[in-house]
């Protein structure tokens, strides 16, 4: 499933290409044609996103409302579109860009007021300017429940996915099991202020990479990762591989539903 960088880098890609322009819209797979219908020839006016949800406003019409899942993906092309393959769910186009959306677990055309509630039921989006840390916070510290499950609940933190989960408690070598309320307010606050840019630096490159200068390839002399998930991290599906830092084994576990990875070294309890 994308991470929330992702998903803040689609809205910049369709205000990028559509913003401001009357498209076409369509719904070649049928499942949105009714939505379709009423959003054909009409302005896009904006795109945003909230942790994992994209959000297209076509002013008095309403939005759609986009959440990839598991299987959904967008891709976009330049120049007039093509005949769509019968998969494609939603197809926004003008005479020089299109975009396809296929398999999402939602494309909805929904209200200011459902899109509101959207909003009301998911924590705070380090991705978001309006958003701090400290409704996430109230709930953490309160909690019995490990941060490492706390990091992937979407109504207590937005956007967070199992690879900033995994890799922003390595760097600030927390035991993914330790219960939230025993975090610190400054352990915390690290935690929040580093979601920010290691998320923003997601957005700019399309990917993830979180380890820092001094532990990159050329400068530890080690071979860059080979993966297709991209980028350059500590622990986040190196399990039996040495930890960067102290040379232990990266171990891995099930929690929340999730394939965990942590340093035991780097991350006692």
């Amino acid at each position: 499933m994308p991470e929330g960088h992702t998903i803040h880098r689609l809205a910049l890609d369709h205000r990028a290409r559509f913003e401001g322009e009357r498209l076409r819209v369509s719904s070649p797979q049928g499942k949105f044609s009714d939505g379709a219908a009423l959003l054909d020839r009409q302005v896009m006016t904006t795109a945003e996103a909230h942790g994992k949800h994209l959000f297209l406003g076509f002013g008095g019409t309403g939005w759609v409302h986009v959440h990839l899942g598991l299987f959904g993906k967008l891709d976009f092309g330049a120049g007039a579109a093509p005949p769509p393959a019968e998969t494609v769910r939603l197809r926004l186009a003008t005479p020089t860009a299109y975009a396809d959306l296929r398999g999402p677990t939602t494309c909805a055309l929904i209200t200011d007021e459902e899109k509101r509630a959207i909003h009301d039921r998911l924590g705070p989006d380090p991705l978001r300017p309006d958003d701090d840390g400290e409704r996430a916070w109230k709930r953490i510290s309160r909690s019995r429940t490990t941060v490492a499950a706390l990091l992937m609940d979407q109504k207590v933190i937005a956007g967070v996915g199992n690879v900033y989960r995994a890799e922003v408690l390595f760097r600030h070598g927390i035991d993914p099991y330790r219960a939230g309320r025993d975090l610190t307010r400054s352990e915390w606050d690290l935690i929040w202020s580093d979601l920010i840019e290691l998320m923003r630096e997601g957005v700019r490159n399309n990917r993830i990479d979180t380890v820092r200068p001094e532990h990159t390839p050329e400068a530890m002399g080690r071979p860059p990762r080979v993966d297709d998930h991209g980028g350059e991290v500590y622990v986040y599906r190196r399990a039996r591989q040495a930890c960067h830092i102290c040379g232990d084994e990266i171990r891995t576990a099930d929690l929340a539903a999730r394939n965990l990875f942590w340093c035991p070294t780097c991350q006692r309890p």
